[in-house]
């Protein structure tokens, strides 16, 4: 079977992964290159602190498990020069200030009740964990399970694994659909008609685009986000570190600018500072509002961060969708189309199993858990479905 899957983020590197290793004949199309937009402007996120009981920390929970056995293969498995993926099992600790405890701990029992390890932390232990953390802190959970990896390189390397098992990578723009009656059987590109028995939709926050070229609709909206780069630095940092108003910023709709606080140390010695969201289309322009707003957060958050200088500041997009469910499977109307999409900026971590239900949905193996809230015909999609 041919599969064509448009986009080389980690999403699409991961469907076209899971796609090869069950031995299907792959073409990924990405009109800038691998891990060119959203999966290079993002912090390399593995969560399930932030996921309250629902499908997606269902999904979170399996996907985490994923990563630990994928990381090590591709980091076994990578060509000579090539960088591993800077698979971190680091953990994380959510934070809240005077007057957020309470609410803080509720979610937190919320979620050991579908078995996320959320250990109450006291102020000794808060100390121990992060020794540099504000004394103003008045609460924590700390969150074991939580990860992270270097997002462009572990994309790079899901695809050059890929690769490796036949998969053949383009630099291309889509145009349009390649019909055949009412099914689709390719895509339209400049240099020419790339044919498929199915074509996969793994346009991160371009995907309500891709798939309006391809006949059908889809709501999946950019939401902008801003992140700030430290100079490195001696390790100050040692989990992944927020305040619980991230929580509430990454499950709201509200097109506002929100920002919140997530503060974490890289292999490399910088520190990435976020976080931000709003949805302005794809501008760049009025970054200075967000930037500003996280640094002040975050210098409340670790207060050595106010004499620390900024190696670069940048903004991506993220794939949004209304119902904050990432959409993965079959077209609700168009025959041979798949998406897999509208995971927001939790693409990274759900990367693994996104794969794994695509080549479920188009190739017919195991589903490593229900795909049924993810569906592209669901009913909270509505009409945009």
């Amino acid at each position: 079977m041919r599969i064509v899957v448009i986009g080389a983020g980690a999403i699409g590197a991961s469907c076209a992964l899971a796609l090869a290793e069950a031995g299907a004949e792959v073409v990924v199309v990405d009109r800038t290159g691998v891990a060119a937009e959203t999966s290079s402007r993002c912090e390399g996120n593995i969560l399930v602190s932030d996921k309250g009981p629902g499908a997606e920390a269902d999904l979170a929970i399996v996907a985490r498990r994923a990563w630990s056995d994928l990381a090590a293969r591709l980091d076994d498995d990578r060509a000579p020069g090539q960088p591993a993926t800077e698979f971190e099992e680091k953990g994380g600790v959510v934070v809240a200030f005077a007057g957020g405890a309470a609410a803080l701990d509720a979610f937190a029992a919320s979620q050991r009740a579908i078995g996320i390890r959320a250990d109450a932390a006291s102020a000794e232990d808060l100390r121990r964990l992060e020794p540099h953390l504000s004394p103003e802190v008045a609460r924590g959970i700390h969150y074991p399970d939580d990860a992270q990896v270097q997002p462009s390189l572990a994309t790079q390397a899901m695809l050059a694994r890929a690769r490796r098992l036949g998969a053949e990578f383009r630099i291309a723009e889509v145009s349009g659909a390649v019909s055949i009656g009412d099914r689709l059987a390719g895509v339209a590109t400049p240099d020419g008609e790339i044919m498929a028995d199915a074509v996969v939709n793994c346009a991160g926050p371009w995907a309500g685009e891709v798939a309006a070229l391809l006949g059908a609709r889809l709501d999946i909206r950019p939401r902008r986000g801003a992140i700030l780069v430290t100079t490195p630095m001696p390790q100050r940092v040692f989990h992944k570190v927020y305040d619980a108003d991230y929580v509430g910023a990454v499950g709201s709709s509200d097109a506002a600018l929100q920002t919140s606080t997530v503060v974490e140390s890289t292999p490399a010695g910088t520190v990435l500072i976020g976080s931000s969201r709003e949805r302005v289309g794809f501008s760049t322009n009025g970054t200075l509002a967000p930037i500003t707003e996280i640094a002040a957060k975050a210098t409340r958050l670790f207060p050595f961060l106010a004499d620390t200088m900024l190696l670069r500041s940048y903004v991506g997009f993220r794939p949004y969708t209304p119902d904050h469910l990432p959409v993965i499977g079959a077209d609700a109307r168009v025959g041979g189309l798949f998406h897999a999409a509208g995971h927001e900026g939790a693409g990274i971590g759900l990367a693994p199993t996104t794969g794994e239900l695509i080549a479920h949905a188009v190739l017919g193996i195991p589903a490593p858990l229900d795909p049924a809230p993810f569906l592209p015909t669901r009913a909270s999609l509505g009409e945009a479905a």
